[in-house]
């Protein structure tokens, strides 16, 4: 008898069709990738924190987790560091595009019929916004027109009173939290292992003119690949986060989808 699981990898092809081929379980696709986060935490922490996003909410509505895309776009200098780090592994624009739509199309061939895609590197937003449209339109070509696709980033869930806590001495934006407090104290409650925060580096917040210059300039990055100073995360942070984000999906989710399906039963 298999276990119970939301990760459909992991599943029997025979129990994953039988959760998936009537539509009415969401499958939740977490987008990633290989970039550099600092001296201090690994180049896989896109990857992690939007599959436990992904985890945590697909337990709480009966949705699957799909497996995450591991590689994303290319690293922007002011908002990830730079594509010029060592170990930061990216695609073309045209290469991520294209394989998040196939992979949308082969969902709806399974039978899925409502999908989140779950973003955690910032860099990706728009190539999903394309991948998801030109998957649609070559959907409808096949008269597929039942199909809905929430996307989201995880971040964008945090609300003004948690930034309150968060960041008790004032909030610098978004842009410059690669590396910092938010991922680091995520990190910290859910990875440990992979967190040395003793050799974060720590340094001003990443200042940028109000343009961008091709190819990048190396010397506007901070040498250490973070942009904002992680000194001030803890575990207890990355708990604040981990329930107001997990609050925001589920509730993003069970709007959009219409209903909260039932949990999945081992068979």
């Amino acid at each position: 008898m298999p276990k119970s699981t939301v990760f459909a990898a992991e599943m029997p092809w025979p129990d994953y069709q039988t959760r998936v081929q009537n539509g009415d379980v969401p499958v939740l696709i977490p987008l990633g990738s290989m970039e550099q986060h600092g001296h201090h935490m690994p180049m896989h922490v896109d990857v992690l924190l939007p599959t436990e996003f992904a985890r945590r909410a697909a337990e709480k509505v009966g949705a699957l987790v799909a497996p995450p895309f591991t590689y994303g776009y290319k690293s922007h200098q002011k908002s990830g560091g730079g594509n010029f780090f060592p170990g930061t592994t990216s695609l073309d624009g045209a290469s991520l595009v294209n394989a998040l739509k196939d992979v949308v199309k082969e969902f709806v061939r399974h039978g899925v019929r409502n999908l989140c895609i779950v973003n955690g590197h910032f860099e990706n937003s728009w190539f999903i916004t394309e991948a998801i449209d030109l998957a649609l339109r070559e959907l409808g070509w096949a008269d597929i027109h039942d199909v809905k696709v929430v996307v989201l980033s995880y971040w964008d869930f945090v609300d003004q009173a948690s930034i309150e806590k968060l960041y008790p001495n004032g909030f610098l934006g978004w842009d410059i939290e690669h590396g910092g407090v938010l991922e680091t104290s995520l990190m910290l409650r859910l990875h440990p292992d992979l967190v040395s925060l003793q050799d974060a580096v720590e340094h001003a917040p990443a200042t940028f003119p109000p343009y961008d210059v091709y190819p990048a300039k190396p010397e506007w990055t901070p040498a250490s690949g973070t942009l904002s100073s992680p000194k001030d995360a803890t575990a207890e942070k990355g708990d604040i986060l981990l329930d107001v984000c997990t609050r925001g999906i589920v509730e993003a989710l069970t709007n959009e989808f219409g209903k909260t399906p039932a949990p999945a039963t081992a068979s």
